[in-house]
């Protein structure tokens, strides 16, 4: 197995597209945020992602991090009651991870497939080893 058969910048972006990390032709996703057991182009098996909480995490994170800023601007420059302010960023904050939560999905399921973590190549060196 070669370090850079899997190359992690290429796999992410199609991640972040939801496309397949090993084709980017493919749907990795089903639904909203259901990963198919293999992407349905290359035959490449998916089901090996143990994603879990970790794209809610980095959604939260990316999110607060462009929001924090961004409301502290518009506070101290318009001056706007509480409660505009609560409402109005609780629809941003919303809509920004509804956008992220996919996305991050999908780059999650990218690395752990390039890195081969959780399963994803473990067919493919088991039979490399067999004939050797």
């Amino acid at each position: 197995m070669k370090n850079n058969d899997r190359p992690i910048k290429p796999a992410l972006l199609r991640g972040w597209k939801c496309k397949c990390p090993n084709c980017g032709n493919g749907p990795m996703l089903r639904d909203y945020l259901k990963v198919r057991d293999e992407c349905p182009v290359c035959g490449e098996e998916l089901f090996h992602h143990r994603a879990d909480d970790g794209p809610a995490w980095a959604t939260i994170l990316v999110a607060g991090h462009l929001l924090a800023p961004l409301m502290l601007i518009v506070y101290t420059t318009f001056r706007p009651e509480g409660w505009v302010m609560a409402l109005g960023f609780s629809v941003v904050f919303l809509a920004l991870a509804l956008f992220l939560l996919p996305r991050l999905k999908g780059m999650f399921v990218a690395l752990q497939w390039s890195r081969r973590m959780h399963g994803f190549g473990e067919e493919k060196n088991a039979q490399s080893e067999a004939a050797e």
